[in-house]
């Protein structure tokens, strides 16, 4: 999933309402120089500065999703809205600015993370919605700034409701889910920077031992789940994690591709279709996983 980040700055932003002038017009006129001015002054009075956001918090941004904010406007999360704060945390680096390339690194490893203890379904997210978050900039870290917002927002377009579903969920679901982004954030998190395996052999091994053992985590879990298809890709994950471990523990490059394509087939997403269904989660692989998959 890719994740962008819209820098905060260190100025805040003024609110300034414009005053309209009624002068001698039509009534039809006057009622929606009337409507105008109230809007524009409703849109005013939800300005809120970036430094404030809080979980929970949906928003449309005041501008492009990109790039440096001041503030946005906060609205109520069953109006229309471009996005969601979904989770928070501070960054603790020492004094220094540890500049923006690691800041970015930093918001990369935990947005998705904190994002997940918010909305545990990826699938069930609002469709053209992405991962974004704020982080301080230089200026705004010399003054003691160091939080980081992780907001879901619409590519294009706005959606409606709150993404706090992780209330609503059952026990078995949480578990499931718990599991399952166990497993894909193995993979992602720990994908060798080299193209190739025989550039980062070692790398590739890690990575396979990482997902392996997500696995067996995650078909343990399962074992605690009842339903037929819970059953199925159980059994389908445990032939999967034997083969992760196979990679893991090739003696050379040939060895790994030859456990590596039954392992990364195992865990295709569109294997777990039905035993979501059963469990009464979203069941539409989303597009950027259908893709990765598919090629």
């Amino acid at each position: 999933m890719a994740i962008r980040a819209p820098y905060r700055s260190l100025r805040g932003i003024s609110a300034v309402a414009a005053l309209l002038a009624i002068g001698a017009v039509g009534c039809s006129d006057v009622s929606d120089a009337v409507d105008g001015a109230k809007d524009g002054a409703k849109k005013v009075a939800r300005q809120r500065s970036v430094f404030s956001l809080d979980l929970g918090d949906c928003y449309n941004p005041n501008g492009k999703a990109e790039g440096t904010a001041y503030a946005v406007e906060i609205v109520p999360c069953d109006e229309a809205h471009e996005g969601q704060v979904v989770g928070e945390f501070a960054i603790d680096e020492g004094k220094e600015y540890p500049g923006d390339d690691e800041v970015a690194t930093i918001a990369d490893n935990r947005c998705p993370v904190e994002a997940q203890k918010y909305a545990p379904d990826s699938w069930a997210l609002p469709k053209g919605v992405d991962l974004y978050y704020y982080t301080p900039t230089k200026e705004s870290w010399a003054t003691g700034d160091r939080a980081v917002s992780c907001t879901y927002t619409a590519e294009k377009g706005t959606f409606k409701g709150s993404l706090d579903t992780v209330k609503s969920l059952k026990p078995e679901q949480v578990a499931y889910l718990g599991g399952s982004n166990a497993v894909y954030e193995a993979l992602w998190a720990n994908q060798p920077e080299k193209e190739t395996v025989e550039d980062d052999l070692a790398g590739y091994k890690a990575q396979a031992e990482a997902v392996a053992a997500a696995l067996d985590t995650h078909v343990e879990g399962l074992g605690d789940i009842e339903g037929t298809e819970v059953g199925k890709l159980r059994a389908t994950l445990t032939k999967a994690a034997g083969n992760w471990k196979k990679a893991a523990n090739a003696a050379d490059a040939d060895a790994f591709y030859i456990a590596y394509d039954p392992a990364f087939t195992g865990i295709d997403p569109n294997k777990s279709v039905a035993a979501r269904k059963e469990l009464g989660l979203a069941t539409t692989v989303p597009a950027d996983e259908a893709e990765v998959w598919a090629g």
